[in-house]
């Protein structure tokens, strides 16, 4: 190991920590019923130089990509050290990803290997066998010790548990180069690669420190997927960086949550907002509040069980507001109101609500949100879309695409996504609202309200559909769904329709891809429940 360091750069920083304290649990992947994954800093050190060698070995060097697809483990942290110790770029991908779309990320990002566990092994031989270039570094065997090992590839427990392999005689040094692609979720089409570069991922330690307030007697916690900048920057580089001792699953899980926290003794987690109303959902227990979460860092809280959630699980929400492309403000507890997202961090973001032709919109008028950092250009760099690139942050504002407002004291609130607002009868309909009233219906697992065409044919206008995931073992009672709307919903806001589904599609961050259940959504299918039908 080495005792070199370059501030901010992760391999460096990290061959800091390996040398200082190589035996610290920094970070545990629990994997349910199978053996949990303790890393020591020492264990990142020696594990991430192995996969640098074998990327060397496939002629994976600088400005290289590599892709890596697979679930929560020890290999991402492993895969990114290793980039940022060689200076290729390391693409994370939601290992939920196959066929066309699998397809198009390799393609579109140049590839020139992938690293996958075993469980996405026929998804991967699917794209691979038209995609001949792109060489298989190592295949991580994750399912438990019976399962059959493919020889056609290199296998990545064997190379992990060989022997120690030294540092490169030349290292990557840069800060200012390409270290990760990362796809934007694509809720409303293909997704975008957004490069990041390497001086992006240690500030978030900071934002750790100062914004979240990490101490030393922290415990992080999340589900949220790698390959999505949430976990990345709220609970990854902040562990690593600051030496909070962090949990991952290998997977999002609002039936184990509370069972995990409690486990590994976790203060803190870190989800996304249409992951509250899922956990919320769950039938109430006696030791709801008996935990030791003393905070939950929320994106998007549905204000509806806001303050419902904070008191039925003992515990204060700090709502933030960001995307990979940029921006930040953030609500600490009990300082904003209920719904605000925040203002930005003074001195160092500045934000706006902007309507035509980029007029700041007056107090409580909806426009779109758009923020830049004080004292330095904005950026953004999709990859191979100049294009779509300046006219993300045309006029030197990061164009969010969101659409919010913010009220007489400045604070911001999110009201929904550009082209994405329900109107239904000249009203804006909040489907966050729908779904706070129907996840306390009994037979309710998960759901998801959005909108299809109208069928009168309005222009703009919308008729809202809710998709229904069922208890296991349950049949949905539709009527008293529709009935519970009608007790507590206005008018406008009662379902159209109720659409009974096998499962709700997600991004890698959790949202609801809304997108994919219009795509199958017909009103005629005997899974679909007209409201009329049962007035």
């Amino acid at each position: 190991m080495t005792n070199s360091r370059i501030p901010g750069h992760i391999a460096f920083e990290l061959d800091a920590r390996a040398e200082q304290t190589p035996d610290d649990q920094i970070i545990t992947f629990e994997n349910d019923s199978l053996p949990d994954e303790v890393l020591t800093y020492g264990d990142i050190v020696i594990n991430g130089r192995k996969i640098a060698n074998e990327l060397k070995k496939c002629g994976i060097t600088k400005g290289d990509t590599f892709a890596l697809l697979m679930r929560n483990h020890p290999e991402f942290i492993y895969a990114l050290y290793a980039a940022t110790m060689t200076g290729a770029i390391l693409l994370p991908i939601d290992p939920r990803t196959k066929g066309d779309r699998l397809r198009y990320v390799l393609l579109n990002s140049k590839s020139k290997g992938i690293i996958f566990s075993s469980e996405f092994m026929q998804n991967v031989e699917d794209v691979l066998d038209s995609l001949r270039d792109i060489k298989t570094v190592g295949v991580s065997y994750k399912n438990g010790p019976d399962e059959p090992l493919s020889k056609k590839y290199p296998n990545l427990n064997e190379i992990l548990s060989g022997p120690e392999i030294a540092p490169p005689d030349t290292r990557s040094e840069a800060l200012d180069i390409p270290i990760e692609i990362i796809y934007t979720s694509g809720t409303t089409g293909d997704p975008k690669g957004v490069i990041l570069k390497g001086a992006r991922l240690a500030p978030f330690a900071q934002i750790g420190r100062m914004v979240w307030q990490y101490t030393a007697e922290d415990k992080l916690y999340t589900g949220l997927s790698l390959t999505h900048g949430n976990a990345q920057a709220v609970t990854m580089m902040p562990s690593l960086l600051l030496g909070v001792p962090s949990v991952f699953s290998r997977k999002f899980t609002k039936k184990r949550l509370w069972d995990i926290c409690r486990r590994y003794g976790c203060t803190s987690f870190s989800l996304l907002g249409g992951m509250m109303m899922g956990i919320y959902g769950e039938s109430p227990r006696p030791d709801d509040a008996d935990n030791p979460v003393r905070l939950v860092l929320s994106a998007g809280t549905p204000y509806t069980i806001w303050e419902k959630f904070e008191s039925r699980f003992g515990l204060k929400i700090h709502e933030w507001y960001g995307a990979i492309e940029g921006g930040f403000a953030h609500n600490p507890p009990g300082v904003g109101p209920v719904r605000s997202f925040g203002k930005p961090l003074e001195g160092v973001m500045e934000m706006r609500i902007v309507g035509e032709n980029d007029a700041e919109c007056p107090t409580g008028k909806t426009g779109e949100i758009v923020c830049r950092t004080v004292s330095q250009k904005t950026e953004v760099e999709y990859l191979g879309k100049q294009e779509a690139s300046a006219k993300k942050t045309v006029g030197g504002w990061l164009r969010t695409g969101d659409m919010g407002h913010k009220d007489e004291n400045d604070w911001f609130y999110f009201d929904y996504r550009k082209g994405g607002g329900l109107r239904r009868s000249g009203d804006f309909i909040q489907p966050e609202q729908i779904e706070s009233v129907i996840v306390e219906h009994p037979d309710v697992d998960d759901l998801c309200a959005y909108g299809v065409p109208s069928a009168s044919g309005a222009p703009g206008e919308s008729d809202i559909v809710v998709a229904l995931l069922p208890m296991n073992g349950v049949t949905i009672d539709v009527q008293s769904v529709f009935q519970l709307c009608r007790s507590k919903l206005d008018g406008n806001s009662v379902p159209s329709y109720l659409q009974v589904v096998k499962a709700i599609p997600k991004s890698a961050s959790e949202k609801n891809l809304d997108r994919l259940l219009q795509a199958n959504f017909h009103a005629d299918s005997d899974a679909v429940f007209r409201s009329d039908d049962f007035s």
